[in-house]
């Protein structure tokens, strides 16, 4: 789905004309794109899976902004999952992946980390729709999106520590400023679920309507900030994710330690736990060191 970004009227946030090549929607193959109305464009996770976060997917949704960013039809943007899931998280092929060659690995995690950084520098507002479950490498888009919709029937889980590596990509980032330390460790360590009304009420997304509702109240949020006025909402947007670009030493590290425990003895037990639907057993390893 090619879309022009590159005509004579386009221009920077200071009002500079620019060129861009014309962005192409199907160079991101396993994200479904409609255009919406007033500029909306509608970013929909759409896989096997509960619409599970594979290699491809993943690669995509970090690719993906700096895209929609070039294109001068889009004003605001909606992501969602289809059907009643917004993503069950990273799929078994992208942590066996994660999990094996040294390359891969590395890539994948420049992949995380560009999946954050692209969406944190993304100028135009993002809306978020989280009906049912939304884990791990999935729940990276919802909660930093500018505005999250949960529906009250939400399963909102981090899901690391159970995998058994660290919580990282987006979690050091922006749990502690959405809800404060003492919430963001109790989750983070323990992976316990939120519903959507729990995850309303400690702050960690901005709104919670029947789950009916999701889809439309998102879609009414995105188009409202579509037709407004563009510069006040995207400069009041960067500024305010000054707050997450503060934190990105954090955010490096917790990323760095969560590869490194790719490559560790838990993460296996974890994996074998999650096909095999079971609590893991994690054995205690007296030659790993605390993290200095």
């Amino acid at each position: 789905m090619p879309r022009s970004a590159g005509h004579p009227g386009v221009r920077n946030l200071v009002g500079m004309p620019v060129t861009q090549p014309p962005v192409r929607y199907d160079e991101f193959p396993s994200l479904r794109i409609e255009p919406g109305t007033d500029g909306v464009l509608h970013v929909i996770l759409d896989s096997p899976g509960l619409n599970s976060v594979g290699p491809q997917m993943h690669r995509d949704l970090a690719d993906i902004w700096p895209a929609i960013e070039r294109d001068p039809e889009v004003r605001a943007v909606l992501v969602r999952g289809e059907g009643k899931a917004f993503s069950s998280g990273g799929s078994f092929d992208l942590i066996e992946e994660t999990m094996g060659d040294f390359a891969d690995r590395i890539r994948i995690m420049r992949e995380a980390r560009d999946l954050v950084l692209n969406m944190v520098n993304f100028d135009k507002p993002v809306v978020s729709a989280i009906r049912g479950p939304a884990v791990g490498a999935g729940l990276v888009v919802a909660l930093l999106a500018d505005i999250s919709v949960a529906g009250r029937g939400a399963k909102i889980i981090d899901g690391h520590t159970k995998l058994g590596v660290a919580a990282g990509d987006h979690a050091a980032i922006c749990w502690p400023l959405l809800v404060g330390m003492a919430k963001a460790k109790y989750y983070l360590l323990t992976c316990q679920p939120l519903t959507g009304e729990e995850a309303e009420r400690i702050g960690l997304v901005s709104t919670c309507v029947d789950d009916e509702d999701v889809l439309a109240t998102a879609t009414r949020i995105a188009e409202d900030l579509a037709r407004g006025a563009q510069t006040a909402i995207q400069w009041t947007k960067h500024s305010l994710n000054h707050w997450y670009r503060m934190f990105a030493p954090a955010f490096e590290t917790a990323l760095g330690l969560e590869f490194i425990g790719f490559s560790g003895p838990d993460v296996a037990e974890g994996l074998a736990a999650n096909r095999e639907k079971r609590a893991p057993r994690f054995t205690a390893d007296p030659q790993v060191k605390r993290v200095q």
